[in-house]
């Protein structure tokens, strides 16, 4: 039997140590489920970034930067959602709500500190005790090597926001243009007009280089939308607006 040198021995440690961070890096981009319990389920669709589905079809973003982590929405019926959250990131977390509406903003009381739209506190649960950071449009959350901008796009709520990764080229667009249908009939009503602006505006964002939206009911798709699915939306408001539009939608 053979023994090892020392030049040898070193030689296969660093091998070892090569494969093992290589191996890290793969992970860090292979998509695909990573965590499940009886409220929700992880998955992995983008390199830094994961969809968190309800058992009520809710859904969550998690995005990653290299200093800071960024959760959209909070959801509903789960268990400690928090701890849940650190098992994906130990980074430092923000969490921004798109709107106020119970199915995704449920789950706040997790949490010490949120970002939202002033516009949607009338809707916002009275109970929670935290911290509310107000956000405009055109503020942005620097995670570190990622950028996630605010885009006020009022119509389901007051106060909805979408979410900017230009980088990526990707949309988070909570419930402000629907998940395949669209809902302007809660309480307090917009007019269609503020809908169909609202349309106009994110295609415009879509001509600088977003071409995917994760809309807020993931669950429902299963998919990104891409422009067509605004322009779509962008003709049925304006046919409504002018009665030229379906009879029944």
């Amino acid at each position: 039997m053979k023994l090892l040198n020392e030049k040898e021995i070193t030689m296969k440690k660093t091998i070892l140590i090569l494969g093992l961070i290589y191996c890290i890096g793969l992970s860090n981009k292979i998509v695909g489920q990573v965590f499940q319990n009886k409220d929700l389920t992880i998955t992995k669709l983008e390199t830094n970034m994961w969809v968190i589905e309800t058992s009520d079809k809710t859904t969550m973003y998690l995005i990653e930067g290299t200093q800071k982590a960024l959760l959209i929405d909070t959801g509903t019926r789960t268990a400690k959602l928090d701890s849940i959250i650190s098992l994906i990131t130990q980074k430092p977390l923000q969490v921004v709500i798109t709107h106020a509406h119970g199915d995704h903003a449920g789950n706040i009381g997790f949490f010490k500190e949120i970002w939202m739209h002033p516009a949607d506190t009338v809707l916002l649960n009275k109970r929670y005790k935290g911290k509310i950071n107000f956000v405009k449009d055109g503020d942005v959350f620097d995670l570190g090597g990622t950028q996630i901008e605010v885009s006020h796009m009022p119509a389901h709520t007051p106060g909805s926001i979408v979410l900017l990764d230009r980088k990526a080229g990707i949309c988070y667009s909570g419930d402000a243009f629907g998940s395949n249908h669209v809902w302007l009939q809660l309480k307090p009503l917009a007019p269609m007009q503020t809908y169909l602006n609202s349309c106009i505006k994110m295609e415009k964002i879509m001509d600088s280089g977003i071409t995917k939206i994760y809309c807020g009911h993931y669950p429902y798709v299963k998919k990104a939308f891409d422009k067509s699915y605004i322009i779509s939306m962008h003709q049925l408001a304006e046919g409504l607006i002018n009665g030229t539009g379906p009879e029944e939608i």
